[in-house]
Parts: C-alpha cells; sequence; structure tokens
C-alpha cells in the first residue's frame, strides 16, 4: 500500500536566491517532490501567530535543477501550519531573537506536524554551546564575557582561536597567535558590539589538514567532507573560501559519533552536522546543517534520501 502524500513547508531566507548547486534545503525539497509529497515555501518574516492558530503565508513551490530557472511560486496562502505534516526549520542563522522567536511558535504547533528539527532542542542547544554537553570530546573551551578570565585562557593555551558565540560561517572568527597584540582591540569590538558571549578555544593546528563535516541522520552518521582552509586563512568554511575534498570517517570520528547519537535521536534533532579537527569535535550544527551536495559529488550517495526515509518512517509512527 502506498502512503499517501505529504504537506510540506519549507521555512528558509529567500528560495528564489539559493545557490541550486550547494544549497542543502533545495536538495531536500526535490527530494519531497520526487517522493510526490506536497511542497510549500515561506520566509521567517511570513510566519503568524493570532487567536491560538500559527499561520504563515506561504506559497505552493515548484523546484527544478534549472540555474536561473530553479523554483515556480503560487500565489499566497494564508495556511495554518497544524494542517501540515511537515514542517523544516532552516533559515541561517545568525542565532538571535528573531531566530529564537520562530522556534516559540514552532513549539506551539502540535505533535501530528512534526517539525524538523525539534524547534525547542534547536533552542537549548546552539551550535557552539552544545558541544558543553561532551567536554571529553572537545578542545579546551572557554565562554564567557569576562576578560581577565579569556586572557588567563590565552596565557596558558598561547595559541586560541575567538569567535561569536551565535555566529556562522565563519563570520568573526579570528586565530589568535602567541604574539599577536590585537587580542584587547579584537575584545573591545566583540564586547562593545553585542551583549553576548565569546567562544574561546586552544588552537588546534590539525585545521591545516581540515576542518571535517560529518553528516548525521537519526544520530547515524551517513557521509562527511572535508574542508580545506585556503593558503593565509585560519577558517575552513565554505562560506570563507574553504575548499572541500573526499574524505572517510575514521575511528575517532565513529567514536564521537557514538558518543552523541544517542541524544541528538533523543531530542529529534534529526538532521545535524558535526564539524571535527583531528580528534576533537568543536561544533554540532543542528540549526540549518549543509554539505548534503558537496557528499553527493564525492560519493555519489543522495543523502536527502536518508533524510526522506527518517521522516516518513516518523510520520508512520506519529499515524
Amino acid at each position: 500500500m502506498s502512503r499517501p502524500p505529504l504537506k510540506v513547508a519549507l521555512q528558509m531566507d529567500p528560495i528564489q536566491d539559493v545557490d541550486i548547486e550547494a544549497d542543502s534545503t533545495f536538495v531536500i525539497g526535490l527530494e519531497a517532490q520526487r517522493r510526490g509529497h506536497e511542497l510549500f515555501y515561506y520566509h521567517p518574516d511570513d510566519l503568524i501567530y493570532e487567536d491560538g492558530k500559527v499561520l504563515a503565508k506561504m506559497q505552493k513551490v515548484e523546484l527544478r535543477r534549472e540555474v536561473g530557472n530553479h523554483c515556480t511560486l503560487d500565489e499566497v496562502l494564508l495556511v495554518d501550519l497544524e494542517t501540515l505534516d511537515v514542517v523544516w526549520l532552516r533559515q541561517d542563522p545568525p542565532f538571535d531573537m528573531q531566530y529564537l522567536t520562530t522556534t516559540y511558535l514552532l513549539d506551539m504547533l502540535p505533535p501530528t506536524t512534526l517539525v524538523v528539527n525539534n524547534p525547542t532542542e534547536v533552542r537549548r542547544n546552539p551550535e557552539k554551546l552544545y558541544i558543553a554537553r561532551f567536554p571529553e570530546l572537545v578542545p579546551p573551551t572557554l565562554v564567557t564575557r569576562n576578560v581577565d578570565q579569556i586572557k588567563a585562557f590565552r596565557k596558558k593555551h598561547q595559541d586560541i582561536v575567538v569567535k561569536p558565540l551565535y555566529g556562522n560561517g565563519g563570520a568573526g572568527v579570528f586565530h589568535i597567535k602567541p604574539d599577536d597584540e590585537n587580542l584587547g582591540s579584537l575584545l573591545e569590538m566583540f564586547l562593545d558590539g553585542s551583549r553576548e558571549p565569546i567562544v574561546v578555544q586552544a588552537y588546534l593546528k590539525d585545521v591545516r589538514q581540515g576542518d571535517k563535516r560529518i553528516i548525521l541522520v537519526d544520530g547515524e552518521p551517513v557521509g562527511a567532507i572535508n574542508r580545506i582552509p585556503p593558503e593565509g586563512e585560519a577558517r575552513s568554511n565554505m562560506h570563507a573560501g574553504g575548499t572541500p575534498t573526499k574524505i572517510g570517517l575514521t575511528e575517532r570520528d565513529l567514536e564521537i559519533c557514538a558518543a552523541i547519537g544517542d541524544d541528538l535521536k533523543k531530542r529529534g534533532l534529526l538532521f545535524a552536522g558535526i564539524d571535527v579537527i583531528g580528534q576533537y569535535l568543536t561544533e554540532i550544527n543542528v540549526t540549518s546543517p549543509t554539505g548534503l551536495q558537496e557528499i553527493r559529488r564525492f560519493d555519489g550517495v543522495a543523502l536527502e534520501e536518508n533524510i526522506w526515509d527518517a521522516i516518513e518512517s516518523k510520520i508512520d509512527s506519529i499515524r
């Protein structure tokens, strides 16, 4: 007996502007279409609460892999999200109050509407703080606004990385070498411009060999790519010019995945992308993980199929 089609909404940044050769949400949507599901799109700004209902002004969308002609949007409809089977929380960070508010609103939906990833747990576990639940897996890490503590951490570890707690894509990440005289000015810039704490980590020299992105679906590792930082650049993020390369999973990678997999599954964080440098876990990305298209190019696997298999299984259990 065939499964009835699902009503699926993508909550994401402007779909008209995505890079169809790199965007993970795009191939998630394509796979939904391939399976016969009904696909809708809306921007986070179009999410609405009114009189006990969580609504959105959304459009039915048809996707295609044609550069410059990759989507067709129908008329705008006001839709009660409770009538949908799946809502994807896929807008990019920063993880600010606007982002947090969307998680509060999506929290109001009944269990019959599956939100991927679970908005409660996305809110509880931002990328650079979630790793604190697994201190045995991560490099020496400090999260604080206390300047004296940051200076003491630097004195202890000498070579450090300083980054914003709720940033993304490598933005605002600085490598402070032992002889660098700019730490004071950098802290002034961070602390004067935001009330948020700062993340400081011991610098990992293995980053020159790459920062590995491992994709986990419902707690299980299913693929990986390596990201090599360009010459003269401390960041390996693809947004910062990092070069993706083919790579497999080491025994240490599998140990890390086994240590965090059950926790991801328990929290309903169905689609996660973890970052591993050398022997250490450095981030657990659950807001808007990427890497699906790069892995497909290197390994010939469509991990969006694994994702939709897991979603459909969960929908069956709900029904």
